[in-house]
């Protein structure tokens, strides 16, 4: 066990998943721990729509694993499967080593979950309403602890319909820590949050995961999957289609940058070869007048391209460049950016 384990058990004592932790620890201590989450050829449709198309995934416990992908690709629909809230039409799947259809309560208990959209009560108060969920568990966190967790301390005798998006979003939240969960499922987490909230959403999930905890979430913001997953799948049309570390999806781009640049309106066919045949440009993609492409040096694809659009007499309208991220490497494998319809 490595000192930041040795840290961890330490604190568990302090720590608000102390409980957990201990769990956790002893089990990840031993030689391997089981994958919190295995799914096969799973397949799951609507009448002649195939939400679901044989997809696979496996989730290693202790660690943050998101679902990236665009409204429509099966995300919502795979994990309200491994939740238990849909049976599949094909497929097998295990959550936490067991299967659903045998002892579904005692999983339950082990389980936490944010839905998409949570229908609390609006004339329940914050408190009111995570004693309520509370009170569905054998055992698990005070009321003061989780409403605490969350930041809501000064809204606990607040009606629901009196909260901001954001203030609702965190409740449903605590309602899925109440149990202290050993597999969390979150989908699309800090919608509607303001960025400050946001960061504290993080920072409660990282101290969940450092812990010992296994979350699956899934969400629109590149930047919320680069800072909190250790692992990544890209869902489209029904399957997952690229997996693996953030960082190494990034490296399958080939090149640590991208360059985006208009001319105003469709970019000539003259330029558009040009810059593909830049030595340092890996691949180039059109889209709404924009020329994107992925380059090994910004220097030695910028100052030619600038030469050209000279040399061609157009005006360039726009020209900005970034290191590659998540949402590149969605945009390479579908062809589009991850929050299109």
């Amino acid at each position: 066990m490595n000192s930041r384990r040795h840290r961890n058990a330490a604190s568990n004592a302090r720590s608000p998943f102390g409980e957990l932790c201990h769990n956790r620890l002893v089990l990840r201590s031993g030689l391997h721990a089981p994958p919190a989450v295995v799914c096969r050829n799973l397949v799951k449709r609507y009448d002649q729509v195939v939400a679901v198309a044989g997809l696979d995934l496996e989730v290693a416990s202790g660690i943050c694993f998101g679902l990236l992908g665009p409204n429509g690709a099966g995300k919502t629909t795979t994990v309200e499967i491994l939740e238990g809230l849909l049976a599949p039409d094909e497929g097998e799947v295990e959550v936490l080593g067991q299967r659903w259809g045998g002892n579904d309560r005692a999983l339950r208990e082990r389980l936490g979950i944010q839905l998409q959209e949570t229908q609390l009560a609006d004339k329940l108060t914050v408190e009111e309403t995570v004693r309520l969920f509370r009170s569905f568990y054998r055992r698990g966190r005070t009321v003061d602890d989780v409403i605490g967790l969350v930041g809501l301390d000064s809204k606990r005798k607040s009606w629901v319909s009196k909260l901001s998006g954001g203030q609702k979003q965190r409740l449903s939240v605590a309602c899925a820590l109440v149990n202290r969960p050993e597999l969390l499922f979150l989908d699309e987490p800090t919608t509607g949050l303001d960025p400050q909230s946001r960061r504290q959403l993080w920072s409660l999930l990282e101290g969940f995961r450092a812990e010992g905890g296994t979350i699956l979430l899934t969400t629109h913001y590149m930047d919320e999957a680069e800072t909190l997953c250790d692992r990544v799948a890209v869902v489209d049309k029904g399957k997952v289609i690229a997996s693996g570390t953030p960082r190494d999806l990034v490296a399958t781009l080939g090149a640590d940058h991208v360059v985006e640049f208009s001319v105003g309106g469709e970019p000539p066919l003259p330029l558009v070869d040009f810059v593909r045949r830049l030595p340092v440009v890996r691949d180039v993609r059109l889209a709404n007048g924009t020329v994107s492409l992925v380059a090994s040096e910004v220097e030695n694809a910028v100052r030619p391209i600038l030469a050209e659009v000279e040399r061609q007499r157009l005006h360039l309208s726009l020209l900005a460049t970034h290191h590659a991220t998540l949402e590149d490497v969605f945009v390479s494998l579908t062809g589009r950016h991850l929050r299109d319809d």
